[in-house]
């Protein structure tokens, strides 16, 4: 019997071949739609996609044939009110942030669709910085011009201001004889300070630098270290000097650097409170000094059975902080080196089994566990825990280390824990800079000469290029991506300086704090998670007026860059590479001094 319709008909249903076509189609439709919602949510989450750039090959390692194309781009000005951005710590942001442990003046960058596309300008009456050495001591007032640590610190002879410039007579406020006779007495305390053993320092809440200015006359290169804020500007003030300088605290994340790296670590009344919180602060201090490096402390509460009437507190209450020091240092397997007047030196121990102590239940501060990896420092919290140096690692200590400067080339042991790294590859790598930077100062001039201090590198490997300039009046802060091999380990052991970064964030520093930004491959690398035009603009954010970049990039990104750094007031001009390879080319940029209309 044959099924019927309501009306009595009978039903006729169609054959597999009338049913094919209609189910296809709407198999692609669904297809289709299911496509386009993926390419709607996942390109938001996994890639920053840029506006202004229209792709017509893949960016890769293999050079594609038809170089990037980009749409038409322009950059509006600023106003004045932006002269001293910093994205990620901006003070306008620091309500929506708590202020447990002044958690507000960490790492807070806005949300992509806030991010700024104008060009950052120059405070009114902005003056090419004063050349190196001569800016050690002095810097032009309009370029910084901030009074507050001149009106504020007069009595501590931090600074001062006579006419156009501010003066800095190396005052501070545990050195009042000056920066000078604080140094020498404490190299009386610590000899390895005079014979290449230490190389590398950092100074946590550095003031305006002064103590890293002195050391660099004494081959001791120092990180100075110092927050953000409304109206002291002391990483600002550093930076314009020709000091390294980056913006940092240490609150709730670790600080931007690999463990084991210092060689030693220094707080002159920093007002950091050590004991605090499980001393939580010292572990950090902990895990980025070297096995056998120093940690150096003037003001209170050392030498508190003379000082403490200028401290506010009393005598017991001095004594007991200190003693709380020196219980918690010990615990972490510190050990008082030596102590005169208003500085106390500790060292940290190379000898494993003090560690060894620390598998007791009750010890405090506990072992971190197996999984803690001691060199994640990018957005990595703190830890209550003690990050125990690598038993293996013989030649790594501070006692091992070669001295200065035959640490720079001697191949680091800890180049075998990254990836492919030898001493082969290490000395390919040498080498290899040796001929680029040759090609480099024939290319830009100002290499070597008195117009270039500040130098970054904007995505190092091994520090090659900032070993390969040693001998030039500059310093470089290497810089080494969150997302590429870690190999800032290597970086520290051969006496250079650096830091994690994450190019898709603003770095931490002022703008106009750079004379040179050296770049290679970057784009190459990272333009599939980062918006190229944002990394450029926080390159000229950053950069000097009058400033150089040399761009080392694929022949598939170089014309892209041209044309979006001109809209930016740049002037570029395309070279060949030192041995004239087709799939890659450099750029050497100047960025132009140009003056706000919004003033």
């Amino acid at each position: 019997m044959k099924n019927k319709d309501k009306d009595g008909k009978p039903l006729s249903y169609p054959d597999k071949s009338s049913r094919t076509v209609p189910m296809t189609i709407m198999l692609l439709v669904l297809c289709g739609f299911s496509f386009y919602l993926g390419g709607i949510f996942c390109s938001e989450k996994d890639r920053i996609v840029p506006n202004d750039v229209a792709k017509t090959g893949s960016p890769s390692k293999e050079v594609s044939s038809s170089p990037l194309q980009v749409k038409s781009v322009s950059f509006t000005e600023c106003s004045a009110e932006y002269q001293d951005y910093t994205p990620c710590t901006d003070p306008k942001r620091w309500k929506k942030y708590g202020t447990h442990r002044l958690t507000f003046l960490e790492r807070h960058c806005p949300p992509i669709f806030d991010r700024k596309d104008c060009l950052v300008p120059p405070p009114d009456g902005y003056k090419p910085p004063i050349r190196w050495p001569k800016s050690k001591n002095e810097c032009w007032y309009r370029n910084v011009p901030y009074d507050w640590i001149n009106k504020q610190k007069s009595n501590q002879n931090w600074l001062r201001k006579e006419g156009e410039k501010f003066l800095f007579p190396g005052g501070g406020t545990m050195f009042p004889k000056g920066v000078g006779a604080y140094v020498d007495l404490m190299q009386d305390l610590i000899p390895e300070m005079q014979d290449g053993t230490i190389r590398t320092a950092i100074d946590t809440g550095c003031g305006v630098a002064s103590w890293g200015g002195d050391l660099l006359d004494r081959g001791i290169l120092t990180v100075s270290l110092a927050p953000r804020d409304n109206h002291e500007a002391q990483v600002q003030f550093a930076l314009e000097r020709g000091i390294p300088a980056i913006l940092g605290i240490i609150s709730t994340q670790r600080l931007p650097f690999p463990s084991n790296s210092f060689d030693m670590a220094h707080c002159s009344r920093c007002l950091i409170p050590w004991t605090e919180f499980g001393g939580i602060y010292l572990l950090e201090i902990h895990r980025i000094l070297r096995p056998g490096g120093f940690w150096v402390l003037s003001g209170p509460p050392v030498n508190y059975e003379n000082r403490w009437r200028g401290w506010n507190t009393t005598v017991e209450e001095q004594k007991s902080d200190y003693d709380k020091l020196q219980e918690l240092l010990t615990s972490m397997c510190f050990k008082l080196y030596n102590k005169k007047d208003d500085i106390a030196v500790w060292q940290k121990s190379v000898d494993s089994s003090c560690y060894d102590k620390l598998t007791n239940p009750d010890a405090y501060p506990p072992k971190c566990d197996d999984g803690t990896e001691p060199d994640a420092a990018w957005y990595t919290p703190l830890r209550p825990c003690i990050v125990v140096p690598n038993p293996k690692l013989k030649k790594s200590a501070l006692t091992t280390v070669p001295k200065w400067p035959e640490r720079l080339s001697i191949t680091p042991e800890r180049i075998s824990y990254t990836p492919s790294g030898s001493s082969n590859a290490f000395k390919h790598d040498d080498s290899k800079w040796s001929v680029r930077l040759k090609h480099y100062k024939s290319l830009l001039p100002a290499i070597g000469t008195e117009k270039i201090r500040n130098v970054m590198d904007m995505n190092t490997m091994y520090g090659g290029f900032a070993a390969a300039v040693i001998n030039d009046p500059l310093w470089v802060m290497n810089v080494v991506s969150s997302y590429a091999a870690n190999t800032l380990p290597v970086v520290y052991d051969r006496g250079l300086i650096g830091t994690y970064h994450d190019w898709c964030e603003a770095f931490s520093t002022y703008p106009r704090t750079y004379d040179l930004l050296h770049l290679d491959g970057l784009f190459t690398a990272e333009s599939h998670r980062c918006d190229m035009k944002y990394v450029l603009l926080e390159m000229d954010r950053i950069l000097r007026p009058n400033g150089y970049a040399i761009i080392r990039e694929s022949s598939y990104f170089i014309d892209a860059i041209s044309a979006i750094v001109k809209e930016m007031k740049w002037s570029c001009r395309k070279e060949e590479t030192e041995y004239g390879v087709e799939k890659e080319k450099v750029l050497i940029c100047q960025k132009k001094l140009w003056y706000s209309k919004n003033l």
